[in-house]
């Protein structure tokens, strides 16, 4: 009876983990509509969905209360604590109030599974339920695409490209992003039984990602796997490691100018314009709203409302009629301002560095994840808007990355 509780609660995870990210459930209410079509569909179960969710959550933090409470209090995080309560008030001076405490409120849901992923299960379980929930994504994107092509496949200047179980090519590429790093971490240990099934799922997910035709995601795996090698030389000796360091920076800061000085020539190469397709049009328009309420924004989720809302400025001097501002760090000035980004980036730098001292504490390649996905996080959120985003599977996989990182290892190992 015990190990069937154990096997459900493994389910319930792995279909909340689905859910959380964007896979299946929205593409197929929707009737296979895109991201960026107007189509009038009912959100019901989706909603439902989530709430369901949360309840199931909420219940099995309380069971656990002594490990929650223990993760919690031992963490310290008092930047990402201030940064969700900072959300949750800001309905107080919200341009709309209903939408704030809505999307405040499934902020919070959603953080509390990320607290629920790491105080139930140990890294390397973390991984297995991740690598399922990316197999199953896998799966499905093939058969979307091959055999279900009205939901599988978009139209991007006539040539069909890959969404899978996603809105938008750009949704599977994201996440194909994050699939790609749990799959080679997993491979990438020695002591892995079934190495072949991880590098398997790695291979897939990087045909996925160049299917999906999403540049952006593919430069930011790059960088990602560049910086997996790069990680690793901080378990090397100090006389060793500081020397490579010294010399990685110096290459970094030289490719650094190269880039500036031929950032043109270099996104013509790939396939982009300069304008990063419309996004360094769109910013200056956003930074002029951000100037209007630097400190504390428009309240969570309270600037883009449309032609009825602060956002009606932008749509006007923009030309066109975006839902966000295609940068998280931007994103997050509209909605708390330069103290949310502050709260932010203090949190971030403080979890980023002890994640560091957590990796050089181990020999084992499932440690650098919380590393691994922050540095995601960080670079992704420069052009895309998913950075504070409620019921996204990328906000929950850093909350728990921020918990893991000031955890001893002795805790997990225990779990």
């Amino acid at each position: 009876m015990r190990k069937l509780l154990i096997y459900a609660e493994q389910g319930f995870t792995v279909a909340a983990l689905l859910i959380y990210s964007g896979a299946i459930l929205t593409l197929v209410l929707s009737g296979g509509a895109g991201q960026d079509e107007a189509v009038e569909y009912d959100s019901s179960l989706n909603r439902i969905a989530f709430f369901v969710i949360y309840a199931i959550t909420l219940l099995l933090l309380v069971l656990r209360w002594k490990k929650t409470l223990y993760v919690l209090v031992f963490s310290k995080d008092i930047f990402l604590y201030s940064l969700l309560m900072l959300a949750v008030v800001s309905i107080i001076w919200s341009f709309e109030p209903s939408t704030t405490l809505k999307n405040s409120l499934t902020l919070i849901g959603s953080s509390l599974f990320g607290l629920y992923f790491v105080s139930r299960y140990s890294l390397k379980q973390q991984f297995y339920l991740l690598a399922w929930t990316f197999g199953i994504i896998i799966v499905l994107s093939f058969i979307f695409a091959l055999a279900l092509p009205k939901y599988g496949l978009q139209s991007d200047l006539g040539k069909p490209l890959w969404r899978g179980v996603f809105t938008h090519k750009n949704g599977l590429g994201g996440r194909m992003v994050t699939s790609s790093i749990v799959f080679l971490i997993l491979g990438y240990q020695r002591s892995q039984r079934h190495r072949w099934f991880f590098w398997g799922g790695f291979s897939l997910s990087i045909l996925l990602l160049l299917l999906a035709g999403s540049t952006s995601s593919l430069l930011n795996l790059l960088i990602i796997i560049l910086a997996f090698f790069a990680f690793q030389i901080w378990r090397w000796p100090y006389q060793v490691m500081v020397p490579t360091l010294i010399m990685m920076a110096t290459i970094s800061q030289t490719l650094y100018f190269w880039l500036s000085n031929n950032a043109g020539v270099l996104l013509n190469s790939i396939g982009k314009d300069a304008t990063l397709t419309g996004r360094t049009d769109l910013w200056p328009l956003v930074i002029d709203m951000i100037w209007k309420h630097p400190w504390i924004g428009y309240g969570y989720g309270g600037f883009w409302q449309g032609w009825d809302g602060e956002s009606a400025y932008i749509w006007l001097n923009a030309g066109w009629t975006p839902n966000h501002p295609h940068s998280g760090y931007l994103a997050l000035c509209l909605d708390l301002g330069l103290l949310g980004l502050g709260l932010f980036f203090l949190g971030f730098w403080r979890s980023y560095l002890q994640g560091f001292i957590w990796m050089r504490g181990s020999k084992s390649a499932l440690d650098i994840w919380p590393l691994m996905h922050m540095t995601y996080i960080f670079i992704a959120s420069l052009a895309e808007s998913n950075l504070l985003e409620s019921n996204s599977l990328t906000w929950i996989l850093y909350v728990a990355a921020c918990f893991s990182v000031r955890m001893k290892h002795e805790v997990f190992e225990k779990q």
